[in-house]
């Protein structure tokens, strides 16, 4: 049996086999869009972060519109709240423990830019992430019943809705 000689580099695994659904191949692609946010295949959350602060800076146009008008800070926050920090914490408990320190900063930078415009300290991201993780965990620690179907609660029935009154 021969080898080849070693050379220090491993060499990449060899493609999947083709994967078929009905007979019909299904295409592998790079990345794809699962209920609005975007998965790629090596499972980096870089387009989609690039794809949520794009959203977030576009909104920043109105933020400035709102600063320019002199609205009272508390609006500019309300909006802010509303239509920038939603669009940035959109499936945060997803992609946030997995981002890279560079994806991070380019976001905590667009939070700075509101600060700024709005003349006020905001949520940083990570207090964000904290309160959209911990507030699900509270409840399946407060609820009583394990997780997983339900038992069915039925309610006393009603021998009077039963009857067919005629």
């Amino acid at each position: 049996m021969e080898t080849s000689p070693p050379t220090g580099r491993t060499q990449p695994p060899p493609p999947p086999p083709p994967i078929t659904l009905d007979n019909s191949p299904v295409a592998t692609v790079d990345s794809f869009r699962f209920l609005g946010t975007i998965i790629s295949r090596d499972l980096k959350w870089e387009l989609n972060i690039s794809s949520l602060i794009k959203k977030a800076q576009q909104r920043m146009f109105f933020l400035w519109q709102l600063k320019k008008f002199n609205l009272p800070r508390t609006m500019m926050v309300q909006f802010y709240t509303s239509i920038i920090e939603s669009i940035l914490t959109f499936s945060i408990t997803t992609w946030f423990p997995a981002a890279s320190v560079r994806d991070k900063t380019r976001l905590r930078r667009v939070i700075r830019s509101a600060e700024r415009v709005i003349g006020c300290d905001l949520p940083s991201l990570q207090a964000l992430h904290d309160s959209r993780a911990l507030k699900p965990a509270r409840k399946i620690i407060a609820d009583p019943l394990p997780p997983g179907p339900r038992p069915l609660l039925t309610a006393p029935l009603r021998l009077e809705a039963a009857v067919d009154k005629n």
